[in-house]
């Protein structure tokens, strides 16, 4: 018989399983389970004992409360976090801090935020890992990237106006205000944002805000091909409220503007700012006139843990959508330690999605600022990040990882041309040119680099490195 003529085989069927037939099931990568979430207590930290939930839900009193320092963070948390980490605390501030210390309370109580204040807890904790880092943190050979740079993204260069970066065709970014209610470590303008440190002697604004912000109005009035304007800071949460609801209605009044976007944090680092009365009845207001006029206005937060995601930021949320903001989004960084697991990635998005009505929008590949080799992902890890993610969530409320190249803009973690991974270098075009390009013929042409952390590469990527620094010095 030939091959030609044997028979086909036949299908083996499997008997049904009887009721005490056990089946084996496919264990998932990751599994879902919704959880209810709960404001962690403040009464654990010894210096709030005494604060009541009125006081906890006031704005002014968070405000008041900030943690500014060491000592005030020693006497809010009491003796159970021990003098080893304020040591650790103080040398990171004299030696490698981009940003000051501040902490609402509300970021503050989400640190270890269902235990007693203890050092290990303390140094454990994803939230504390970028919101008050320690010198211990850093890197110990590589604590910055030799390309590192304060203004890494090349903003201030592209201002059109003094505050105002147009770097894409159709987008601007509008920054009103140098300050935050509280500072992240890795904070991407950190030659701009907040107080001066040892390392960092901060840039300032010259112009009057009452100035800045007519001549950014002038400029969109004159430059009709701009249609989204991102309102940011700083936070949009320190602009006087009457100053940012002016502003906001000033951009309604143009017509070419249809996309507007607040950048607030402090949705997750103060949500009660944003419920306050006066707030939530001039954000209905100015809802009211961008659905009129068929423009989106919408808010963009900055979560990077699920713990973050409390009861009261998901009132504060949901109650900016009950207002009429057409959304909410949420804007992470990809952060070592913090986030850089598929099942951490994961919580954070099902907490925003089912606790807080939050978007699961971008999650950015940290800037090569000063100082921040520690939190930085290489690109092939958020290339496997993106990967692991996939599926899970809904398609809308899947996060796009991206990676903001210098003079070319967010691009998906997949969208290189070329990448040397054993020297952590990768190569990007683009397809626009930015405001301080016209008229150059090469920057369409041009390729842009990217360059991972350098204690991600191997030992040949690492000394390649090290010949090129030594060179350079």
């Amino acid at each position: 018989m030939t091959t030609a003529s044997l028979p086909a085989p036949k299908p083996v069927i499997a008997p049904l399983a009887g009721p005490d037939v056990a089946q084996p099931a496919a264990a998932q990568p990751y599994s879902y389970r919704r959880l209810e979430p709960v404001e962690p207590d403040w009464r654990r930290f010894p210096g709030w004992r005494d604060v009541s939930p009125a006081q906890w839900r006031d704005a002014q009193w968070q405000r008041a409360h900030c943690v500014k320092n060491p000592a005030q963070l020693r006497q809010v948390v009491g003796p159970g976090v021990d003098d080893a980490f304020f040591a650790d605390l103080e040398a990171d501030q004299r030696q490698f801090a981009t940003m000051p210390v501040l902490l609402t309370p509300q970021v503050l109580n989400t640190i270890a935020p269902h235990t007693e204040p203890t050092a290990a807890a303390f140094y454990a904790d994803p939230v504390r890992r970028y919101m008050l880092p320690v010198a211990t943190d850093r890197h110990p050979r590589w604590p910055s990237h030799p390309l590192a740079s304060r203004d890494s993204l090349h903003e201030a260069e592209m201002w059109a106006v003094e505050g105002l970066t147009h770097r894409y065709p159709t987008k601007v970014l509008a920054e009103l205000v140098t300050t935050c209610p509280q500072y992240c470590g890795h904070c991407t303008r950190m030659d701009l944002v907040g107080t001066s440190t040892p390392q960092v002697d901060k840039y300032r604004f010259v112009l009057r805000p009452a100035d800045r912000l007519d001549r950014m109005i002038a400029y969109l009035r004159d430059t009709p091909t701009v249609r989204d304007v991102v309102v940011s800071g700083g936070d949009v949460a320190n602009v006087p409220w009457p100053r940012l609801k002016s502003f906001v209605d000033r951009l309604l009044d143009l017509d070419s503007v249809r996309d507007i976007r607040l950048a607030s944090k402090a949705l997750v680092g103060l949500p009660q700012h944003w419920m306050a009365p006066v707030v939530l009845d001039g954000m209905a207001e100015l809802a009211a006139k961008a659905s009129a006029r068929g423009v989106s206005l919408a808010m963009h937060t900055h979560a990077n843990a699920a713990q973050q995601v409390t009861p009261l930021v998901a009132e504060a949320s949901r109650a900016l959508l009950a207002a009429g903001l057409r959304d909410v989004r949420n804007q992470g960084v990809l952060l070592a330690g913090v986030n850089d697991t598929s099942e951490a990635l994961l919580d954070l998005c099902f907490a925003l999605l089912d606790t807080a009505g939050i978007m699961p929008y971008y999650f950015y590949l940290c800037d090569i600022i000063p100082g921040a080799e520690h939190w930085r992902l290489s690109l092939d890890r958020a290339q496997r990040l993106q990967h692991s993610i996939m599926g899970y969530l809904p398609g809308f409320a899947t996060p796009r990882l991206v990676c903001d190249v210098p003079y070319v803009g967010k691009r998906w973690v997949h969208q290189i041309d070329a990448y040397d991974r054993e020297r952590g270098i990768s190569d990007w075009s683009k397809n626009y040119v930015t405001s301080v390009e016209h008229g150059d013929p090469e920057a369409l042409r041009r390729v842009y680099h990217y360059y991972d952390p350098l204690h991600t590469l191997g030992e040949s990527g690492q000394a390649y490195w090290a010949d090129r620094t030594q060179e350079e010095r």
